[in-house]
């Protein structure tokens, strides 16, 4: 049962108490079959429609109207991401899915002001997330959000930006060491004249762009951003850096260069096809090794589309769920920087581990809670009683997964149901709390909240 935790943790959320009632005892063949299988059935979202044209952030001849538009689309972006968490959490959509997107939002990552932006971008990543990263390299190189915010609006060929010509090779395909600068500039000007139109899609400038000959990576030619992204994906180093990379998302911090050499053999001669690259991970036996089960630590939106999975929470203001996010230091659609989000250890300081133990009980008891934000917008600051966590927890799948089992086992099926690893000694940890218990509902609701707040649930 370990293996199967393990399995839904890396691939997608954890399991909620039907999935695991369901589940427990699968084989990790059909396990992993299920899942992307249900991955390939998931229907294509409908693009949200347009903004309005003049919905340009250098459209200044109304400022008052134009202020208040940024306001709103902010408020919109925010409760896009609330939306998005809650989609991870539902047993209803492909975890697998939503869990590879959120990677690749992750390493694509970039800071998106407008909900219909945000809307596309993410119709992106799910639609290119198992499939070929050639084709979602060269999506994302047209994403508008991406365009606007490595400047991509103002490369143009008598002023080349070099913005998203370097970060494209830095941190989105082959990693330093393996170009120079003379390929960044060349490679920005090959994508001279990728911009955007007022209404937010996609466009290709003529005018701008430079069609003279570029000399890239000892190659030339007359290329286009497109040339770019083929001759980048050409070389091996590309897959060792993605494999990599994934290794660190899905296994561990603690990369196996070797298993990492053989992965990325795989990936590169697979033609960059994540549906192979995954499977190899979670088909094979060293994944479910001991030092790779329970060695991550839940980020943020891991550990919220966990418990909302898991309990079924409502919250009675949707705005509460993006407080969480931001005290907890990882919005949705906005990343601190090009870079991404951190892993492991830099998620967890003095008051986010305080507030990570202390969740559970907050949520449980719709508790009054002093979230510490930064850098929010001041109309979701003064929002008034955003920071009592009032909420509803359905507690009814767990009720039923407890049928048939006495009062004193309880705590014990419920930590094989939440915790990847089980602690030593969890059971002694749990009885002074359940001393108050004066029904089965609330011993297993008081079991469940103390599990909830142990520091092993943080790891996944």
């Amino acid at each position: 049962m370990d293996k199967i935790k393990h399995l839904y943790w890396r691939a997608g959320f954890g399991l909620s108490a039907e999935e695991w009632t369901e589940r427990r005892r699968w084989s990790i063949p059909k396990a992993v079959d299920h899942l992307f299988e249900a991955a390939k059935k998931v229907a294509p979202v409908p693009p949200n429609p347009a903004p309005p044209a003049g919905f340009e952030e250098g459209d200044k001849s109304q400022k008052e109207a134009f202020v208040e538009k940024l306001k709103e689309e902010r408020r919109m972006v925010a409760q896009q991401g609330g939306d998005w968490l809650y989609r991870m959490a539902d047993p209803a959509q492909s975890a697998l899915l939503e869990r590879v997107s959120l990677f690749w939002h992750g390493h694509f990552a970039c800071q998106t002001k407008f909900s219909t932006l945000a809307s596309a971008q993410v119709n992106t990543l799910r639609t290119h997330a198992l499939g070929s990263f050639r084709e979602l390299t060269l999506a994302m190189a047209r994403d508008v959000s991406m365009i606007r915010f490595l400047n991509n609006q103002q490369n143009r060929k008598d002023s080349p930006n070099e913005n998203f010509a370097r970060e494209l090779m830095e941190l989105f395909t082959i990693g330093r060491g393996h170009y120079t600068e003379k390929d960044v500039k060349e490679a920005a000007r090959a994508f001279t004249g990728w911009s955007s139109n007022l209404r937010g899609e996609f466009m290709f400038r003529p005018g701008q762009h430079d069609y003279g000959v570029k000399t890239f990576m000892g190659e030339s030619g007359r290329f286009d951003g497109e040339d770019i992204i083929a001759r980048i994906l050409d070389k091996r180093a590309t897959s060792a850096f993605i494999t990599r990379k994934v290794f660190r998302y899905f296994v561990n911090e603690q990369v196996d260069e070797d298993l990492v050499a053989q992965l990325a053999k795989r990936y590169y001669e697979s033609d960059y096809q994540m549906e192979a690259l995954l499977r190899a991970i979670f088909e094979s036996d060293w994944f479910y090794a001991p030092q790779h089960i329970g060695s991550k630590i839940k980020s943020p939106v891991d550990l919220m589309a966990g418990i909302l999975r898991k309990l079924k929470i409502n919250f009675e203001n949707d705005l509460a769920l993006v407080f969480v996010q931001r005290a907890l230091g990882q919005v949705l659609f906005n990343p601190p920087n090009v870079a991404g989000w951190p892993v492991g250890k830099p998620w967890i300081d003095n008051s986010t581990l305080t507030l990570r133990l202390s969740l559970a009980g907050h949520l449980f008891n719709s508790a009054e809670v002093n979230l510490r934000t930064k850098g929010e917008p001041e109309d979701l600051e003064r929002e008034k009683g955003i920071k009592k966590l009032q909420a509803t927890v359905d507690m009814s799948s767990i009720f039923r997964l407890l049928e048939g089992v006495r009062n004193e086992q309880i705590p014990e099926v419920l930590a094989d149901f939440l915790l990847v690893a089980r602690p030593n000694g969890f059971l002694e940890a749990l009885a002074p709390h359940l001393k108050s218990a004066v029904s089965r509902e609330e011993r297993i609701r008081i079991s469940t909240m103390a599990l909830m707040s142990l520091p092993e649930y943080q790891m996944c």
